[in-house]
């Protein structure tokens, strides 16, 4: 029979938050006779006999079984047989007596598989408590095993949830393993996985329940998260994280801390919900920060594609929302800091682009321009105050400014084209009233203080975001892509001085107006041979087109002439010009829009020919090269004999006697330029009654080709740096009667004695004011509505202004005592008059 002596109880240390009703109760008997064994419990005798004398023998296995049975046939002992183990440990714990410390939670371990009842609930409270002994001791080894133990109880399903367990310390113990600092490093990577086990324990344990949720309180994100973070961070291959869960094997994932945390990462991440999603998502962010993880941000993407694959794809907005508001708390930190978090977002919009982005898209843009204004600001700025003083810095700072407008751009780029198509209409619509227009508040862009070089880049930067949206939108009718309310402020930047400005509009005009990806196959101005083999798809000419061109077709048409009229115009200039007429012949062109082509291409032949806006040499002859690049085209697509015999004849007759009047010459580095184009000859032009006999044998109605075409006068003339075309409109229908080519030509000669002469006679005056009049009546029998209004405007416009004028002057307001008022430089100023010196009518003196 074996003797036991009663030995003191240690106090308990209470740093684990367990039930009291079961703490161990020591005996009060101090007597050390040989009858005391006898007298104690059963439960007590078979916890001592499955310890050996020497812990090297292990868990005696056959004392283990009885009690084992002993606890199955009578549960309500579970929470005594688990104070006296707890007892024995804390005691083997304290004296270094490990051996017995690893069979105790072997006992443990079996005892909490094999008993599944209702009263395992308090044993869990002594078993939680003799693991919390353990990971608070200094050695490595007990560590591991209370960490081994802790995860064996988390894998256990409970028949009913205890909602008074907390797992507080275990999260602090867990997350400090986690950064484990060990001098050996086998020992720190051991202690480090068991840090990580013990958090996906802790994870898989309250997860699931709702009731429970304590473990998503921000206490215990901020320190679950940025452990796991830690840990990840210590991956060598970063590539190997990105993209959905990968599947190591259980080697790995044992071996390897950077992939058991990636995993546990997923998986708390996948059983987030939407009330707890943002708790999980912010320690991420403040990671990031604090260890300065945005410059470079590899580290930062791919942290983030982790999460956007892990998480339900409905819950996506919120980590796109959680990341512009972090971009607004980080505003004012270096450009490289913005442009890593805004790269963050662009991979995160990438990966939420099949799912759900929310129902803020428009505060997500909002956002995002906002920034871009910012940017433009800081770059502006620095330049000011730099000014004088070129550093390395500056140019350096400029540069990273670039960088995040570029990311932004790109961001906004890719938010849009993965919308549907009813919002990607509004962000449209949402972006192109965001552009400052020269003389026109912007509705929420205050550009006020940047002056000119920051509106233009703001100007430069938005429609940029626009080209991106539009990219790959097909609408289903012209009307729909090119809404009036979109199409007015879109020109608009088309009559502004800046020729990169009008690249970016007639791109995105481009976008808008291929519905079948035709674009590609016109890149470049050329005579093309034969247009059949570039296969170019088209369809019938809806009635909705046919509406929206008779509505807005002359609005086209006017940009498209004022576009070539400019001096800073370059090659790409010109390319796009020609796409644009040749979009727009493919897509919206039927007889009438084909004969107002027509018109308009030969108005910019007479722009090159009179040259009243003193245009370069360079301009005149790429615009002939743009009018010749075009004819061709459109003779071969409508396929008129005739017409493509003329448009041949021109240009063969160009290729060899004014090579420079075709773009493949033209626009060669080097080109001989002509000094004036007043003495070539009728063959190197397109004439209006050739083209109108060959097109009217084809049955098209040619009477409009006899009338010039002449653009539309709108407001946009007076908010754009540029000569007023009033003055053109003016010319062009006093000159009525000669605005034929050939009549331009004949006019170039020379003035004689003797046409002065016939000029006094007034038999020629009265002949040419009947010829006049007989010009005007044709015209308009003949003109279109659109046209004849366009230039009855203009008229009123000139009265009204010179009305405006005279009212000025004539009519002054009557002298006052308190002064008048008078506006120099912008500012009012008051000048009183004296009463005596004041003079008033006679029937008001007396």
């Amino acid at each position: 029979m074996r003797q036991y002596v009663q030995v003191p109880t240690v106090e308990q240390e209470k740093t684990y938050d367990y039930n009291s009703a079961f703490e161990p109760r020591p005996c009060m008997c101090l007597g050390v006779c040989c009858c005391c064994a006898a007298l104690r419990p059963r439960y007590k005798r078979l916890v001592d006999n499955i310890f050996p004398e020497d812990p090297k023998d292990g868990l005696v296995k056959a004392d283990m079984e009885k009690l084992t049975f002993y606890a199955v046939s009578a549960p309500e002992k579970l929470d005594r047989i688990g104070a006296y183990l707890a007892e024995r440990l804390s005691r083997d714990v304290v004296r270094h007596r490990y051996g017995y410390v690893l069979i105790a939670m072997e006992a443990l371990d079996q005892l909490l598989m094999a008993c599944h009842s209702q009263s395992i609930k308090p044993f869990v409270e002594s078993f939680l408590h003799m693991v919390a002994k353990l990971l608070e001791s200094g050695e490595p080894k007990l560590q591991v095993l209370g960490t081994n133990s802790f995860v064996k109880f988390a894998n256990i399903e409970e028949d009913t949830p205890s909602y008074h367990r907390r797992y507080d310390f275990f999260v602090s113990r867990f997350s400090a393993m986690c950064h484990s600092c060990d001098h050996d490093p086998e020992i720190q990577t051991e202690i480090r996985i068991a840090g990580i086990r013990g958090i996906q324990g802790v994870v898989r344990k309250t997860v699931n329940d709702e009731l429970r949720a304590t473990i998503w309180e921000p206490q215990h994100m901020d320190k679950i998260v940025p452990s796991l973070l830690f840990n990840m961070h210590k991956i060598e291959d970063i590539d190997s994280r990105i993209g959905p869960p990968s599947s190591p094997t259980g080697g790995e994932k044992e071996e390897n801390p950077a992939l058991l945390a990636e995993n546990c990462f997923r998986e708390l991440l996948g059983r987030a919900t939407y009330g707890n999603m943002n708790n999980a998502v912010r320690p991420v962010f403040a990671h990031l920060d604090h260890h300065r993880l945005w410059d470079p941000n590899e580290f930062a993407v791919s942290c983030f594609k982790i999460i956007m694959y892990s998480i339900q794809a409905q819950y996506s907005h919120h980590v796109i929302q959680e990341i512009l508001g972090h971009l607004d708390v980080r505003k004012r930190d270096s450009p490289r800091v913005r442009a890593g978090i805004i790269q963050v977002l662009l991979e995160a919009v990438a990966i939420a682009a099949k799912g759900s982005i929310g129902p803020t898209v428009l505060e997500v843009f909002n956002t995002l321009l906002k920034h871009l204004r910012i940017s433009v600001d800081f770059e502006l700025g620095d330049r000011r105050s730099s000014a004088g003083s070129a550093t390395f810095s500056t140019s350096s700072k400029e540069s990273d400014e670039r960088i995040v407008q570029n990311a932004i751009i790109q961001t906004i780029g890719f938010f849009g084209s993965n919308l549907p198509d009813y919002q990607r209409s509004e962000i449209m619509m949402f972006i192109m009233g965001k552009v400052p227009v020269l003389g026109m508040t912007s509705q929420s862009l205050d550009t006020s203080h940047l002056g000119d070089l920051g509106t233009r880049r703001i100007q430069i930067m938005l429609l940029r975001s626009l080209l991106m949206v539009t990219s790959g939108y097909k609408a289903t009718t012209i009307t729909n892509a090119l809404p009036p309310p979109f199409l007015d402020p879109l020109l608009s930047p088309s009559l502004m001085e800046d020729s990169e400005l009008r690249q970016l509009v007639l791109e995105i005009l481009h976008n808008l107006i291929d519905r079948h990806d035709n674009r590609a196959k016109l890149r470049g101005i050329r005579i093309i041979p034969d247009v059949s083999d570039l296969k170019i798809k088209r369809d019938k000419i809806s009635r909705q087109d046919v509406s929206f061109m008779k509505k807005h077709g002359q609005q086209l048409y006017r940009h498209i002439y004022l576009g070539c009229k400019e001096e800073d115009n370059v090659q790409k200039n010109f390319e796009l010009l020609f796409t644009s007429l040749a979009l727009t012949t493919i897509e919206l062109a039927n007889e009438e829009v084909v004969i107002d082509l027509i018109r308009l291409a030969i108005a910019l032949q007479d722009i090159a020919i009179i040259n009243e806006d003193n245009l370069p040499m360079f301009n005149r002859c790429g615009v002939m090269a743009l009018v010749a690049a075009y004819l061709n085209f459109l003779s071969q697509m409508i396929a008129v004999p005739a017409f493509c015999q003329h448009v041949s004849k021109v240009i063969e007759t160009r290729s060899l006697e004014a090579s420079y009047f075709l773009p493949e010459t033209i626009f060669k580095d080097k080109c001989n330029l002509p000094k004036s184009l007043e003495k070539h000859e009728k063959d190197l032009f397109f004439l209006t009654n050739k083209i109108a006999e060959s097109l009217g044998g084809s049955g098209y109605s040619v009477e409009r080709l006899s009338v010039p075409y002449v653009p539309q006068v709108t407001d946009e003339d007076r908010l754009s740096r540029r000569k007023s075309i009033v003055d053109t409109v003016s010319i062009q229908v006093d000159i009525l009667p000669g605005n034929n080519t050939e009549d331009k030509i004949d006019n170039t000669e020379e003035i004689t004695f003797e046409a002065l002469k016939k000029a006094i006679d007034n038999n020629g005056l009265e002949e040419q004011e009947k010829e006049k009049r007989r010009l005007v009546i044709e015209k308009f029998q003949k003109a279109p509505f659109e046209e004849i209004a366009a230039q009855c405007e203009t008229k009123a416009n000139l009265l009204h202004d010179r009305l405006a004028q005279i009212l000025e002057l004539t009519i002054r307001p009557p002298p006052s005592p308190s002064g008048t008022m008078t506006i120099t430089a912008g500012h009012a100023h008051y000048q009183s008059v004296p009463v005596y010196e004041m003079k008033f009518p006679d029937l008001c003196v007396y």
